[in-house]
């Protein structure tokens, strides 16, 4: 049985092939690293950060900013910042790991939080400065009783949605662990009209 030869337009169709699939592959290694490391696309799916975000608000979070976390093993890179009272953050959800939530970031660690008449006060002060004079708090879960307070333990926040009234947050379930942090929600960039930086 003979050998097939090929001629110069085999070999030009298999190098462009063999071009095409090393510049997949690498586009989808660049892809990986930039989407554990760098930046990832999140959906908005509820309206509990209503009128910050959405339903259906595609949004980009930063997840170098507070030390992204090593796939695999139980470590953090470095941050570039801790994170701040205010910070729209995307994190695993503490009471199911298989879900990534939203939410404002309120107390920081060591802070005593309290919800009354509408207002958050932190220490004993109340939050009426920036985003926060403009929204309304519901003492909703574990908040029901008047003048309760939590303090939030060490490497843990505690988180509100801005639309209180339709939010399962810290006031049910509690703190965010450090360990759970995935990052910064920084910008909407869909649907076009809603483009915008997340404050």
């Amino acid at each position: 049985m003979k050998n097939k030869v090929l001629d110069g337009t085999d070999r030009k169709k298999k190098g462009v092939i063999r071009d095409w699939v090393e510049s997949i592959i690498v586009a989808l290694i660049f892809a990986m690293i930039i989407r554990t490391f760098i930046i990832q696309a999140f959906k908005i799916p509820t309206g509990s950060m209503r009128t910050t975000l959405l339903e259906g608000d595609l949004i980009l979070v930063n997840k170098f900013i507070y030390g992204v976390k090593i796939p695999f093993v139980d470590l953090r890179l470095p941050a570039v910042r801790q994170p701040v009272r205010g910070d729209v953050i995307v994190f695993i959800y503490p009471e199911d790991r298989k879900k990534d939530f939203i939410k404002r970031l309120i107390g920081l660690p060591g802070e005593t939080v309290e919800i009354r008449n509408g207002t958050v006060y932190i220490n004993g002060k109340a939050l009426t400065d920036s985003v926060f004079g403009k929204m309304f708090y519901y003492n909703y879960g574990d908040f029901q009783a008047q003048e309760y307070k939590v303090t939030v333990p060490n490497d843990n926040f505690f988180v509100l949605g801005d639309n209180s009234a339709s939010s399962k947050d810290s006031r049910y379930w509690g703190f965010v662990p450090r360990k759970n942090l995935l990052g910064k929600a920084i910008v909407i960039y869909w649907p076009p009209q809603r483009i915008r930086i997340i404050k």
